[in-house]
């Protein structure tokens, strides 16, 4: 029974909706890093090689094996750097969106706790604690002045 309650609790605070939306829009933007490399990156790169296909590229270690009726006996054993070349593009790319994504959100959320910066609204929470250092201040010069 405790173990549901503490289900229950961690999927209505939002954490498993949080997560579960995190989990498609990854596996969307997968999809769209694909489609960038393979049909718009690789064709321009493979153009300026002379035609060169990546995906095709590998380095065979043992050829196939084919009878004399024409059906493949062993199958070709091969290590296919071109595949390899093809998904560490998509690591890059897909690191380079998240560091820029990132980086624009941590600019946004540094807009947003400046206080004096006017463009951005000031979270009512930051503009709340603003003026609490600021009477704090007042108070501390009052009592300064009463002393001195």
């Amino acid at each position: 029974m405790k173990f549901i309650k503490e289900f229950k609790e961690f999927a209505v605070k939002g954490n498993m909706m949080d997560m579960a939306i995190g989990i498609i829009i990854g596996a969307s933007f997968n999809k769209v890093i694909d489609v960038l490399v393979k049909k718009v990156m690789m064709p321009p790169l493979s153009l300026m090689t002379d035609g060169l296909n990546f995906q095709d590229k590998k380095y065979i270690l043992r050829d196939a094996i084919v009878n004399s009726e024409g059906v493949i006996t062993t199958n070709e054993v091969a290590m296919e750097y071109g595949t390899f070349f093809e998904v560490s593009l998509d690591f890059l790319i897909v690191g380079i969106t998240v560091f820029l994504v990132v980086k624009a959100m941590n600019r946004l959320r540094t807009k947003s706790h400046d206080e004096k910066d006017t463009t951005v609204a000031t979270p009512k929470d930051i503009q709340l604690l603003a003026k609490l250092t600021d009477l704090m201040e007042e108070q501390n010069k009052l009592l300064k002045a009463t002393k001195n």
